[in-house]
């Protein structure tokens, strides 16, 4: 495993480069996915670019209510922020179930995103948050929503002189709540069997559905929206009868796989009951 590491300290330096080196160049911040897929010849890149030294790229800012979060910001960082834990619980929690505490201090917001992970547990509630890419290269810069950027296990639309600079989360409503649930074998330290993120906004004095979001992850070929348990519920009470009929939606909308963690059976009935779990808790909060 040899390669050149690369040290710019600006975000023009970085585009700079990775118009120079494309393909040849490898992103790195925490590296805790990079460096095993090297060492595992899964990949062999000739130039390795770290961005820990771009300063706007490890920041959380509030922006007018909404969050622009830095790509190298760590997970850590993120799952203890006071602004992101009043603002997205539904965040914080998740970043704060990411494998152990080592892992959390390096591993990276951007980075989870760009490994495109179909377990990865910051995708299900940004997905939820309607979060979108901000994306720079030698030809400029796009944004695009989260969900426009995953394309399959490992892959994204990121070209390969591209960069994810920040996410961008838009205001949340104040009566927002939200839960998310992570299954796993050992706890937060592995990958999760399956992963629900859930977000309401519930009109007042009632349990009737302003606004509802379902995320599912680790049961489909990429984190997705449970649209369909989404319809069923938009406009309706948060009722156990309305709750079971949308987890057994969001549950026949999950395409699972069977593999050593577990079976694509089981992964689908988890999905249900971990939706049914996740829409009650959200019924009794206020």
């Amino acid at each position: 495993m040899r390669f050149e590491y690369l040290t710019p300290a600006t975000l023009k330096e970085c585009v700079g480069l990775l118009g120079e080196l494309g393909g040849r160049a490898k992103i790195i911040a925490g590296g805790t996915d990079l460096m095993l897929n090297a060492r595992s010849r899964l990949i062999d890149p000739e130039y390795v670019i770290d961005i820990t030294g771009i300063p706007e790229l490890g920041r959380i800012m509030d922006d007018q209510g909404g969050a622009r979060i830095g790509a190298a910001v760590t997970v850590r960082d993120v799952s203890v922020s006071p602004f992101v834990k009043q603002s997205y619980p539904l965040l914080a929690t998740a970043c704060s179930l990411i494998g152990s505490v080592g892992i959390r201090n390096v591993a990276t917001i951007g980075g989870n995103v760009c490994r495109a992970s179909p377990s990865s547990e910051c995708s299900p509630p940004l997905l939820c948050l309607d979060a979108s890419a901000k994306i720079v290269s030698p030809r400029g810069e796009r944004t695009i929503r989260l969900d426009e950027c995953f394309l399959g296990p490992g892959c994204t639309t990121l070209a390969p002189d591209e960069l994810l600079c920040e996410i961008q989360i838009p205001p949340s409503n104040p009566g927002t709540r939200s839960v998310y649930l992570k299954h796993s074998q050992r706890g937060s330290i592995d990958l999760a069997i399956v992963g629900i993120a859930a977000l309401a906004v519930l009109q007042p004095d009632s349990e009737v559905c302003e606004e509802i979001r379902v995320g599912l992850g680790a049961v489909a070929p990429t984190p997705i929206r449970a649209h369909a348990a989404e319809k069923l519920l938009a406009g309706h009470a948060l009722e156990d009868g309305n709750i079971a009929a949308a987890a057994q939606a969001a549950a026949d909308e999950s395409q699972p796989i069977s593999d050593v963690r577990a079976s694509a059976d089981y992964r689908r009935e988890m999905v249900r009951v971990f939706v049914t779990r996740a829409l009650r808790e959200i019924r009794g909060r206020r």
